[in-house]
């Protein structure tokens, strides 16, 4: 039995839950806040961590990988070898050159911080050229790479809702406005298990807020 260590707050850790739910993969849960996760398992105290019947998994994308390679039925990567690997392209932007790069705004965004000026500014004009880029990669047709739910879609669907919020309340615009993005997750959003991680996002972030102002 795989366990699934972390917080459903966490973007990074619905990635990995929603892959197995797709999947069909049996797990469990392990409630784990930042400050008291398992350092043998996670040695920079990151989530989520992944504790399997071999050892424990973390870095969130080591987890797809492995959960896609020892549970092969209802595969989120195609067969053929070029089309896994734009699969994996997606990925790879949504999370380095999207969500990594617009992390930046959250803590004024969405937790009462507050950012300056400058920084706003150069992530801004650092999204706006990513966002250009990735638009170049992505199909939305229906799904991002292509016709199939993949591991690309794992990411957008708990990514893009993000990028789309921080920048709405930044910079008063919804950066990802001009590509099909809120069409796509509506239809990700009528799959039960996308449905069921928002709302257990929805009620651990109660959770977790509750304990920031406690």
């Amino acid at each position: 039995m795989l366990t699934l260590c972390g917080f459903a707050a966490s973007n990074y850790y619905n990635k990995v839950k929603l892959a197995l739910l797709e999947k069909g993969v049996p797990f469990e849960e392990e409630l784990a806040w930042v400050g008291q996760t398992d350092r043998a398992a996670s040695p920079l105290g990151k989530v989520p961590y992944l504790k399997t019947d071999e050892g424990t998994l973390c870095e969130s994308t080591v987890m797809l990988e492995y959960i896609e390679a020892k549970y092969p039925e209802q595969p989120l990567l195609p067969a053929d070898p070029f089309a896994a690997a734009k699969v994996r392209e997606l990925l790879r932007y949504l999370e380095l050159h999207l969500e990594l790069v617009a992390r930046s705004l959250y803590p004024e965004a969405f937790f009462g911080g507050k950012i300056s000026d400058a920084a706003k500014e150069k992530t801004g004009q650092q999204l706006e050229k990513n966002i250009a880029a990735f638009a170049k990669l992505a199909k939305f047709s229906p799904f991002i790479a292509g016709d199939s739910f993949t591991l690309a879609d794992v990411a957008a669907a708990v990514h893009l809702p993000l990028v789309s919020g921080a920048t709405r309340i930044i910079y008063g615009r919804d950066y990802l406005a001009d590509l099909p993005v809120r069409d796509y997750l509506k239809r990700l959003g009528e799959r039960p298990a996308v449905q069921k991680v928002n709302a257990d996002r929805k009620t651990n972030t109660e959770l977790m807020m509750q304990r920031v102002k406690g």
